[in-house]
C-alpha cells in the first residue's frame, strides 16, 4: 500500500500506528476497512476510513490455484492520494463565543458528546434478580463446588 498526499511530507499514521512521511509504503496482510490518519503542520489533520477489498486470486477457492499451480508472481499494490486541507484559523472572538457557550451549557448541566459516540444511548437491559441469585452450572468434567 502507497500513501500520497499533496503536500507531501504528511505523517500517516494506518490503524494508529505510524508508518512514516508521504510519499510512504508499506505491506498489509489483511483486507478490509483501515484508518488512515494524515498530519502536517498548517493543514487540517484527515482520517479517512478506507476500504481494500481482496483481488480474485485471493478468493477461496481460487486462492488454491494462485497459491499453488499459477506459475507468475501476483502482486496486489493499492495507491490511496489525499488533498490536505489548509489549517483555518478561528478569530479570537468567535473562538471565545465557543468557549463561553461550552461554558454555560456545563454550568447548566449540558454535555458536548463525544465526537465518535452513538447520537442516541444505547439501551442496556438490566439483569433479574433471578440471573444474579442463580449460580452457573459447572463446566462439563469438573465437579460441582462444595459450600454453596
Amino acid at each position: 500500500m502507497t500513501v500520497r498526499s499533496n503536500p507531501m511530507d504528511a505523517v500517516v499514521f494506518v490503524d494508529d500506528q505510524e508508518i512514516g512521511t508521504t510519499p510512504v509504503s508499506t505491506d498489509f496482510t489483511y483486507y478490509g476497512t483501515r484508518k488512515i490518519q494524515l498530519i502536517k503542520d498548517g493543514y487540517e489533520t484527515l482520517t479517512v476510513k478506507q476500504t481494500f477489498f481482496p483481488p480474485w486470486y485471493q478468493i477461496p477457492p481460487l486462492d488454491f490455484i494462485s497459491e499453488n499451480l499459477w506459475p507468475f508472481e501476483l502482486r496486489n499494490e493499492h495507491e490511496v492520494n489525499f488533498q490536505l486541507q489548509p489549517q483555518q484559523i478561528l478569530p479570537t472572538d468567535r473562538l471565545l463565543e465557543r468557549a463561553e457557550g461550552l461554558r454555560t451549557g456545563a454550568q447548566a448541566g449540558y454535555t458536548v458528546p463525544l465526537p465518535n459516540a452513538p447520537r442516541s444511548p444505547q439501551p442496556v437491559s438490566p439483569l433479574s434478580p433471578t440471573m444474579i441469585s442463580t449460580p452457573l452450572p459447572p463446566p462439563e468434567g469438573l465437579p460441582a463446588p462444595r459450600g454453596f
